[in-house]
C-alpha cells in the first residue's frame, strides 16, 4: 500500500467578488449537513431567501479581510492552510495534498493528484478540532464519494482533547496575552441545537439536562458542545486561569432556529457591564484565520465590545503556521497513521 495524506478545510470563495461569493455560498448552504432540511425546502430557502441578498453583504465582509495576511495572499484561510501544507510536507515523507470541502482546491483534484502518484491508501485529516456533522461528517462523505474503489480511507478523528494540539493552542494564546487583561473569551463557531441532538447516538442525552456535557456518555464522541467545553477547560488548566477568568460563547448563527448559547455578540455587549474592560478573544474551533475570526470577531466583534464600554480588545490569531501546531499536527498524523 502507498500512503498519502489529504488535508481538508471548510472552504472559501475564489475572490471577494459577489459572483464568487454567491457560488461559494450556494455550494455551502445546499449541503444537507449545513441546512438539514429536505432538498426541496433547502433549495427554496437558499435560492429564494438567501442567495438573492446575502452574497452582496458577505462580499463586503470578505473584502475587508482579503489579503489580510499580506498583499496578494488572497483568502486568509486558504493562505494559511497552504502554509500548513508546505510545513507538513517538510516533516512527513509522504505525498500530501490540501482540499477545501467547498470551493477550490477541490477534493476531486486533490485526490487525483495523490492517485497520480500511486497513492492507494488515503489518510484524511479534517482540519476541525471538534466534531460536527457540518464540518467533519460532510468532509468524510465528500472524500468517500470521490474515492475510487481501488483506494482505502482512514480518518484522523476530532483532536479536541489531543495534548499536543491543546499545548499549541495554549502557547499561541499565552504569547498574545497583553500585560494587563481582565477576561479571556473563547468563541466557537455556533451550531443549531438540533444539529447537536441529531448527532446524539443515544437519542436522549445531548441537551436533555443542564449537566449533559459533564455527565459521561457515549454521545460525547460526536457532541460538538461537549468537545468545546472539554477544549476550553483544558486550555484554562494549561494557562493557569480560574473559571472566573474565562468564558465560552458561540458565534455565526443564521436564521431563527435555537442555536447554542451564549451568543458571542450578546456576550461582547454584556462583558463591559460586568466590569470587563480589557478583553482577550481566541477562537479554538478554527486552525486557520478566516472571515469569522478576522472580520466577525476582529472587526465587528471589536466594535461591539468597544461601543459597549470596553477599553482594550485583543484578538489571538488562529494556529495558522505556528511551529508548535505544525509539530502537533505532524505528530498526530504519525500516531494515527502509524507512520515512522
Amino acid at each position: 500500500m502507498t500512503r498519502g495524506i489529504l488535508l481538508v478545510n471548510l472552504g472559501t470563495p475564489k475572490s471577494s467578488q459577489v459572483a464568487d461569493v454567491r457560488r461559494y455560498l450556494g455550494e455551502f448552504l445546499m449541503d444537507r449537513h449545513v441546512l438539514d432540511t429536505p432538498w426541496p425546502v433547502r433549495k427554496l430557502i437558499v435560492s429564494g431567501f438567501i442567495l438573492p441578498f446575502r452574497p452582496k453583504q458577505s462580499a463586503k465582509a470578505y473584502a475587508k479581510i482579503w489579503d489580510a495576511a499580506g498583499a496578494g495572499t488572497g483568502s486568509p484561510l486558504l493562505h494559511f492552510s497552504r502554509l500548513c501544507l508546505d510545513q507538513l510536507r517538510k516533516r512527513l515523507n509522504l505525498p500530501t495534498e490540501l482540499a477545501m470541502r467547498y470551493g477550490t482546491p477541490s477534493i476531486a483534484d486533490a485526490l487525483a493528484a495523490l492517485l497520480d502518484r500511486g497513492v492507494n491508501e488515503i489518510l484524511l485529516v479534517p482540519l476541525y478540532p471538534q466534531h460536527a456533522d457540518s464540518t467533519v461528517t460532510t468532509s468524510i462523505e465528500a472524500v468517500r464519494a470521490a474515492l475510487p474503489d481501488t483506494a482505502s480511507l482512514k480518518v484522523i478523528p476530532a483532536f479536541y482533547a489531543n495534548p499536543a494540539y491543546l499545548d499549541a493552542q495554549a502557547v499561541i494564546i499565552r504569547n498574545h496575552l497583553p500585560e494587563r487583561w481582565d477576561h479571556l473569551l473563547l468563541s466557537y463557531h455556533g451550531l443549531p441545537e438540533r444539529h447537536i441532538t441529531s448527532a446524539d447516538p443515544t437519542g436522549s442525552h445531548c441537551l436533555a439536562t443542564a449537566q449533559c456535557c459533564s455527565t459521561p456518555s457515549s454521545a460525547h464522541l460526536t457532541c460538538y458542545r461537549h468537545q468545546v467545553y472539554r477544549t476550553s477547560q483544558s486550555l484554562a488548566e494549561r494557562l493557569g486561569i480560574g473559571d472566573d477568568q474565562y468564558s465560552v460563547s458561540f458565534q455565526s448563527r443564521l436564521g431563527r432556529l435555537p442555536w447554542l448559547t451564549p451568543y458571542t455578540d450578546q456576550t461582547l455587549a454584556e462583558l463591559p457591564r460586568r466590569g470587563v474592560k480589557r478583553l482577550v478573544v481566541a477562537c479554538p474551533a478554527f486552525v486557520a484565520d478566516n472571515l469569522e475570526t478576522l472580520e466577525e470577531m476582529g472587526l465587528a466583534g471589536r466594535e461591539t465590545f468597544m461601543d459597549a464600554g470596553g477599553e482594550a480588545f485583543t484578538l489571538v490569531p488562529c494556529l495558522n503556521d505556528e511551529p508548535t501546531w505544525i509539530e502537533a499536527l505532524a505528530g498526530l498524523i504519525r500516531e494515527v497513521g502509524e507512520i515512522d
